[in-house]
């Protein structure tokens, strides 16, 4: 196992959860379809990525500067600097939650603690280091959530229904942060980065393919489905933090259930805080022409304040669980556009083997789908009051758009100019 592992140690996060939380408790069995969904659609836009990042054996900004430009390759660079950024904050402000809640020590010297342990993980032992401790939490994770499920009654015949397509009004942020912990431009971009890390080239495409079905399909999958359905079978709230919630199971579901979902979120908090940091500094190296491992003590650099910029998360106030939606529904609006840049390099030159007809179908179904939960999500701030959040918001999503647009357009002029580069 491997590089897909981080990226799922990414998406079973405490934002995810928080999304989980608020659709099985605010809507019951609902939005199960959403959870389920989540799982297939973010295993495949791995795939798509594992695909990228084996065939060009590149980084994908570089890979971007060399084939769309440099203005595109800055535009990927701070979409993803901007969700994994917002991300970073509220991951650890939950880290650190938990660790109060656990230890009786206040959060915010946590925080400090935490941030200053990631530095220095990540500093001296780098990617190894962070690979192999994804594998042992997520698997910890998934296996605290199963066991969950045995201590919390399910309804088995509301959960099959739940699996039929249908958005109850005022679910559409929720939906886009469901689905936003799973495809989301951080797990997309980082992906090539972490194989090279790795050492992996073409030659473990068959491994790499499997990595990306076991991580994102089986663990992540598993991790969705848990944590919904022991959320959706007990809860009768959505608007529960991911501590409150666990505290709430206490009562309803017994102090069994409640530490298993207190040790599972904290599994999930640390392994997410580790990963989303790398993230930036990988995308932002790569741009500037420095090293994407720690012998460049430019990227170890980067590493060590990403780290501790994560600090002051612990220190933001307000409550976690919408403040968690919010930032991955964010995250979600620039998705697309992150699709569609894989999209166009896999069926352009910058690979030797250009996308399958069925892969290119999945891609733009993948991007349709994004596309519509992030519109709806867009749609839905933009509907009540436009404040100084839901205005930058906005604005984001228009700049993401018209990006996604014009680089659709450029791959319609470019395939008709010279098909023999790219797909019809």
């Amino acid at each position: 196992m491997g590089p897909s592992w981080v990226a799922g140690a990414i998406a079973a996060g405490p934002a995810t959860m928080a999304s989980l939380i608020t659709a099985g408790g605010a809507y019951g069995y609902t939005l199960f379809w959403v959870v389920v969904l989540s799982a297939v659609a973010g295993a495949f836009a791995q795939y798509l990525a594992m695909r990228l990042g084996l065939l060009s054996e590149r980084g994908i900004v570089a890979v971007v500067e060399d084939h769309l430009g440099d203005r595109w390759a800055w535009l990927l660079v701070f979409d993803v600097v901007l969700a994994a950024g917002s991300a970073q904050l509220l991951i650890m402000k939950t880290v650190a939650t938990v660790s109060e809640t656990i230890t009786g020590v206040d959060a915010r010297i946590w925080g400090v603690v935490w941030a200053v342990v990631l530095a220095v993980g990540l500093a001296t032992r780098g990617y190894r280091f962070l690979e192999t401790a994804a594998k042992a939490l997520v698997a910890g994770v998934v296996l605290a959530f199963l066991a969950s499920l045995f201590v919390v009654p399910v309804d088995a015949d509301a959960a099959v229904q739940g699996l039929i397509p249908s958005l109850p009004a005022g679910s559409a942020l929720v939906a886009a942060g469901v689905l936003g912990g799973a495809v989301h431009i951080t797990l997309i971009t980082m992906h090539s980065y972490t194989m090279r890390s790795r050492g992996w080239t073409v030659e473990e495409y068959d491994f790499a393919t499997f990595d990306v079905g076991a991580s994102m399909l089986a663990a992540f999958g598993t991790y969705s489905v848990a944590v919904f359905l022991v959320t959706a079978s007990v809860l009768t709230t959505g608007n529960l933090s991911a501590v409150e919630a666990a505290r709430a199971l206490g009562p309803l579901a017994g102090r069994y259930a409640e530490w298993l979902f207190l040790l599972g979120l904290l599994g999930a908090a640390v392994s997410t805080l580790g990963g989303n940091t790398i993230a930036p500094p990988f995308l932002l190296a790569d741009k500037l022409g420095w090293g994407t491992t720690v012998d460049d003590d430019r990227y170890r650099g980067l590493l060590v304040a990403a780290a501790l910029l994560s600090a002051p998360g612990a220190f933001i106030g307000g409550p976690v669980l919408q403040q968690l939606a919010l930032v991955l529904a964010i995250g979600t609006v620039g998705t697309p556009f992150a699709i569609a840049v894989v999209l166009y390099l896999l069926n352009s030159e910058a690979v030797p083997e250009h996308n399958s007809t069925l892969a290119n179908l999945g891609g733009l179904t993948l991007l349709a789908v994004t596309g519509a939960l992030a519109a709806n999500f867009v749609a839905e701030q933009v509907a009540g009051d436009v404040d100084v959040i839901s205005g930058a918001i906005l604005a984001f999503a228009v700049a993401l758009t018209a990006a996604t647009v014009a680089l659709l357009a450029k791959y319609a002029r470019a395939s008709l100019v010279d098909p023999s580069t790219f797909n019809e």
